[in-house]
């Protein structure tokens, strides 16, 4: 049986690749926990420096949740929280670097996907969407991440009128980094991944987890905060070696340390 979800360590990035193009990579139980799996593989491997995240085929990076009868809207209400849920909870918490390959048709519960990671870089003739108004529910849970994103007003028509936007009106109002043709996506995504790979390590997995936690701070709160954690990055193996290596003229060396 063909695995919903691949994983591919490649040099020092590890590729999360949604497997079901004949469903349009919808999301089903099966994907949530491959990318679960994926994430913690991925940050139990000392030698990963970033997650790509995508989708197989060119026509969908996830076209939403999995409406097939029986499938669709279908929850344990014995449970306290949601799959898909817990999926976004753990990408929040994620301490690497992580990047969407948004190679096609983005909607619903896929524009979760793309907003629970960092960066995000889409072929320019991807469609976005918010869909669920028209089957007569609402992307409660993608707004948790959506709201923090996107103006007020726009995210607004988004949701209630359902309709479909463009790769550029989502790199305008903030969901995206960069928009290339479809035969640029792969060479801008690689790009991404390396200002990424060779910098430190640890003072990206620190700096993550500071803007985690810094989410929900006043400014005062979050300056008194920073104040300690710049002082403990100072102590780590990378800050040493970063200021060795500036002074020396030389590139620097990440332990990740």
């Amino acid at each position: 049986m063909t695995a919903a979800v691949l994983h591919e360590k490649r040099s020092s990035t590890f590729w999360i690749t949604i497997n079901r193009p004949d469903k349009r990579n919808a999301i089903n139980q099966e994907v949530i926990d491959g990318i679960r799996a994926g994430y913690r593989a991925a940050h139990a491997d000392p030698e990963v420096r970033a997650i790509v995240l995508t989708g197989a085929g060119d026509k969908a990076f996830c076209a939403g949740g999995d409406l097939q009868p029986g499938k669709g809207f279908a929850f344990d209400y014995a449970k306290p929280s949601v799959d898909y849920a817990d999926l976004l909870r753990e990408a929040q918490n994620a301490t690497l670097p992580t990047i969407a390959r948004v190679n096609g048709t983005c909607m619903a519960g896929g524009m979760g996907l793309l907003c629970m990671v960092d960066m995000a870089v889409a072929a320019d003739h991807v469609l976005f969407g918010l869909p669920e108004v028209k089957v007569g529910v609402f992307p409660m849970q993608v707004l948790s991440l959506l709201q923090h994103m996107v103006p007020q007003r726009v995210l607004r028509e988004w949701c209630i009128t359902g309709e479909p936007f463009d790769a550029h009106a989502a790199l305008q109002h903030g969901l995206l980094n960069h928009v290339v043709p479809a035969a640029e996506l792969d060479a801008k995504t690689d790009w991404l991944v390396q200002r990424i790979v060779d910098k430190s390590p640890t003072a990206i997995r620190r700096g993550k987890y500071a803007m985690r936690a810094m989410a929900a701070m006043s400014f005062d709160q979050g300056i008194a905060y920073t104040e300690s954690q710049i002082a403990l990055l100072a102590l780590t193996e990378d800050a040493k070696e970063g200021l060795a290596a500036f002074n020396e003229k030389r590139k620097p060396v990440w332990t990740g340390r």
